[in-house]
């Protein structure tokens, strides 16, 4: 071999579109740990990070299942007990009627939505997203060569969906919608009668509607209702895991459905089907633990939203009460996206002003600008699932980077 070697491939132009806000900034922080700074992680929404823990007794049917040999490869479309048991949940919490051979297990709910979007995306394709969004919807969108095109939401009306406007973002090309309900990172909750209109709209135009709902069980004081119960027999695809309520981040276990009465979304299954065979399966003693998280006691969802609930209205106090920031509650999930009076001033990006924020006082938290270039502009995503005691201690430290600044 003569040397230099050179290899003849090229890598791929669609890597460089990737960008996961939420880990991206985490290599900033870093650096400021190899030089001995502490940093208060504020970015990722793992509440087992924090003082919430994983049941008992799910971590003992994923222990049981590895005693009892369970560590083969399971069907690539999930065990059917689990498929069961999703079937029964989505039937006790969201009124929702799915039979097994409808429902898909993935590692998460990032593949599901990597899968989704493998199967209806073609180049040059369009997809609805709400504006802001979780970013995993548009850099898969623009992974298989299609265009994410952000929708309204209404800040002043606590993130509601404005119809009109995702109206008017729809195109030949578009190919679906994106719910995000509860939102991540806004925490809206779209009423019935919003949600209701997105069906019908999505009905006109011929459209997919992609429903992601991981954290319908997260919900302060409004009521969440499923866009498949609200669409009856309109075909809905609903995205769903165990992350969140089930306190099993680490373990990646997700999960999507067809609601689907006429058949009408057939060919999209069968293709995402055959997707799950390339990847063979999903891990088979999480699945068992899938099957105990949904099958045994839930009691641990109400404690955990109770805690979150205090948690929420603390921060929010707090926050609106800083002078140059604004915050909208939030209803549901475990997040706050508040806006920053100075971008364009003091700080000529939010991005910017994370940055700041993280020199000068060691909290870690997302730029606005991630979750959308359009409406997530002058806006950061601070989490707040730490205990009361480390978030007055993280705000105390915020309120004074904001007052110095000011």
């Amino acid at each position: 071999m003569t040397a230099p070697y050179k290899t003849r491939f090229k890598v791929a132009k669609r890597v460089s579109l990737i960008s996961y806000a939420i880990r991206d900034v985490i290599e900033f922080a870093k650096n400021l740990e190899r030089k001995g700074r502490k940093i208060t992680y504020l970015n990722i929404g793992d509440p087992v990070k924090f003082d919430f823990d994983t049941p008992e007794h799910i971590k003992q049917a994923m222990f049981d299942a590895i005693k009892a040999g369970e560590n083969w490869y399971s069907p690539s479309e999930g065990l059917l007990e689990l498929r069961e048991a999703i079937c029964r949940k989505e039937k006790r919490v969201n009124k929702i009627d799915i039979i097994p051979e409808n429902v898909v297990v993935t590692t998460g709910v990032s593949e599901a939505i990597f899968m989704v979007m493998a199967a209806i995306i073609n180049q040059g394709d369009e997809i609805l997203v709400p504006g802001p969004t979780y970013p995993p919807y548009t850099a898969y969108a623009r992974f298989f060569g299609g265009k994410p095109v952000a929708y309204k939401t209404i800040e002043e009306k606590g993130w509601k969906l404005d119809i009109e406007d995702m109206r008017s973002k729809i195109s030949k090309k578009t190919r679906g919608i994106v719910l995000i309900n509860p939102n991540n990172p806004c925490g809206a909750i779209y009423d019935r009668n919003s949600v209701k209109k997105v069906v019908d709209l999505a009905a006109e135009n011929n459209l997919l509607l992609l429903a992601d709902e991981i954290y319908d069980q997260i919900v302060y004081e409004e009521r969440f209702e499923s866009t498949a119960h609200i669409a009856k027999d309109f075909p809905v695809v609903g995205l769903n895991g165990f992350s969140k309520a089930y306190l099993a981040t680490g373990w990646r276990l997700g999960y999507f459905y067809f609601s689907d009465s006429e058949g009408q979304l057939e060919t999209l299954k069968e293709g995402i089907k055959k997707e799950t065979r390339i990847r063979l399966c999903t891990n088979t003693p999480v699945q068992r633990a899938g099957i105990a998280a949904l099958s045994g006691p839930q009691g641990h969802i109400f404690k955990m939203v109770r805690k979150l609930r205090e948690r929420r209205d603390y921060v929010w106090g707090r926050l609106n009460e800083i002078e140059g920031i604004s915050c909208t509650k939030p209803k549901g999930a475990f997040y706050v996206f508040p806006s920053i009076r100075d971008i364009g001033l003091r700080w000529k990006t939010d991005l910017e002003f994370v940055l700041d924020v993280l020199e000068k006082t060691g909290i870690l938290l997302v730029h606005g600008s991630g979750f959308c270039d359009t409406y997530g502009v002058g806006h950061f995503r601070s989490t707040f699932l730490p205990s009361i005691e480390v978030l007055e201690n993280a705000l105390d430290m915020f309120e004074r980077f904001m007052n110095n600044v000011s």
